[in-house]
């Protein structure tokens, strides 16, 4: 199989908030939305009026849900992240996650993790973004958190 990025449900809503999805599809052959991680949105979509928006994006990337490992269900996450990381463990595949908790059982179980941070870097290297701080800076006042050393050292990695 051809590497596939796996969304949760935090990064989709964000990039729904600032109307670039497209990234997703622009950096991988083939994009993955567990039903778990659907529901997610869709059990928030009263409170959010950008979730139409990611859940038509989303319901033609979704797949059914997976067996979630032993190992992934002692992490005790949600379920769309515990989706996220199964689909993850099934072949060439990243998962985009934001969540600390989620991203690290991800790494101690081999998968490929990048963030929506990552995401908005990744871009602007690939030449998809002309910069990535003004893209950053709407995804954190869409909802994204983080860290201003964290913004600063990110952004040199990309020359800004």
């Amino acid at each position: 199989m051809s590497e596939a990025w796996i969304i949760n449900a935090s990064p989709l809503i964000l990039f729904a908030r600032i109307a670039r999805l497209d990234l997703f599809e622009r950096l991988t052959p083939k994009v993955i939305v567990p039903r778990a991680v659907l529901e997610e949105v869709r059990a928030g979509q009263h409170k959010d009026p950008t979730a139409a928006t990611a859940l038509a994006w989303a319901a033609e990337r979704c797949v059914p849900d997976a067996a979630v490992p032993v190992g992934v269900e002692h992490w005790d996450l949600g379920p769309g992240e515990s989706q996220v990381i199964a689909h993850g463990l099934a072949g060439s595949r990243w998962v985009v996650l934001d969540d600390l908790a989620a991203r690290r059982c991800a790494v101690a179980h081999g998968v490929a993790v990048i963030g929506s941070l990552g995401v908005v870097l990744r871009s602007r290297q690939r030449g998809l973004l002309d910069a990535a701080k003004p893209w950053v800076m709407k995804l954190i006042e869409a909802g994204m958190f983080m860290d201003a050393r964290l913004l600063e050292l990110a952004l040199k990695t990309v020359g800004e």
